[in-house]
């Protein structure tokens, strides 16, 4: 006797905008780390790191845009909005700071606004990730027939 299983599953969801969003200002705060890296060993690092500067900031404004149209128009949550606007005064700050030269200040608060930003951008995506997950642990089997079983929702 044959047993046959159906699952049926959500299709994946596209990123969206504030996911995006936070996505971008990860990566470019990561390429911040790598063109200060290449600041203290090439003669084209300090060009790559004052453009950069001018890129992540932008990001950090795209972050605040993207929580911003995710909280008003689509009725979410506030938290995005403060999470984002912090990220925007952090990178106020670091701006300064790398102006100034002030390096026992303003490397350590590179490697913050990394963290941050990887949690951030752990937090947005797993949410999408925990409520798929959500979906499959209600379904439990139901016999259908002689040897065939099938995943239902309760």
């Amino acid at each position: 006797m044959a047993t046959a299983t159906q699952v049926t599953a959500k299709a994946p969801r596209s990123p969206s905008f504030l996911q995006i969003a936070i996505a971008l200002q990860t990566l470019t705060i990561f390429l911040q780390a790598v063109s200060a890296g290449l600041l203290l060993t090439s003669t084209y690092g300090e060009t790559l790191h004052s453009v950069g500067a001018r890129v992540m900031y932008g990001a950090s404004m795209h972050y605040v845009l993207a929580a911003v149209l995710a909280w008003k128009p689509g009725g979410g949550p506030l938290t995005p909005v403060w999470h984002a606007s912090g990220f925007l005064v952090l990178a106020s700050v670091q701006v300064v700071l790398g102006i100034a030269h002030v390096p026992s200040v303003h490397l350590p608060l590179g490697v913050l606004m990394f963290g941050l930003s990887v949690l951030a951008l752990a937090r947005v995506a797993g949410a999408g990730v925990a409520s798929w997950r959500g979906d499959h642990a209600e379904a439990a089997p139901q016999e259908e027939g002689p040897g065939l079983v099938q995943l239902r929702r309760p």
